[in-house]
């Protein structure tokens, strides 16, 4: 099956559709141009829509948004100058599944009329068989779920005219330490964002679909 000219000059009109073709990886960022706060916030309001296994939310998302916490995580990034240039850096960290977090995570779902209330033991029963004493996956989905997370904040990024570069040049434990998490927390990796100055690459192009589509 020949499909590497078949999708590829497609003319991309979805806006949605539009971000996903156009984004490209930022490594220079303009140093004088911020973000506001509430701008911030509405990058991870929109990160936090990505899925995650039975609703965990099993993530959360530190904005490194003042020079001198850009300064601090700049020294544990292999001195990356993206981190501070960018308008805000952001930690996205994974939790490690645990299914006694699922009633909370679940009740304003049984409140919004989408799930009866007695179906929650039953997925807690069953996150349970599936990470209790199980930590490789506990820590997997914790990588899973964050990783989703930060490819939707990159892409809204991309919607609203920003740059985003992820990263995983960090000293994780050092992050961990210097940013205070939870025991039960992973540094999964790093996203800058901010305003792309002109001398960035354009996005690579990418291998064909020939080679990484096979139709079963």
């Amino acid at each position: 099956m020949n499909t590497s000219n078949t999708f590829g000059k497609r003319t991309m009109t979805h806006p949605v559709l539009q971000a996903i073709t156009e984004r490209r990886t930022t490594n220079l960022f303009d140093p004088a141009r911020d973000i506001a706060v509430t701008q911030i916030g509405e990058l991870v309001h929109l990160a936090t829509r990505a899925p995650t296994s039975f609703n965990l939310q099993n993530w959360r998302f530190i904005a490194v948004h003042e020079r001198a916490s850009k300064v601090r995580l700049r020294k544990l990034a292999w001195d990356q100058a993206k981190v501070v240039d960018a308008a805000v850096t952001f930690i996205v960290c994974g939790q490690l599944a645990d299914e006694r977090t699922l009633p909370l995570r679940l009740q304003p779902v049984v409140d919004a009329g989408i799930m009866p209330a007695e179906m929650v033991p039953g997925w807690e029963g069953a996150a349970r068989s599936l990470y209790n004493g199980q930590p490789q996956r506990q820590r997997d989905e914790a990588i899973r779920s964050a990783t989703l997370g930060a490819a939707t904040l990159m892409h809204a990024a991309q919607a609203m005219g920003l740059g985003s570069a992820p990263m995983i040049g960090f000293d994780a434990g050092a992050v961990a330490s210097e940013f205070n998490l939870a025991v039960y927390e992973i540094p999964v990796m790093l996203v800058a964002v901010g305003y792309a100055l002109p001398e960035n690459w354009p996005q690579k192009p990418r291998r064909p679909l020939d080679e990484v589509l096979e139709l079963a």
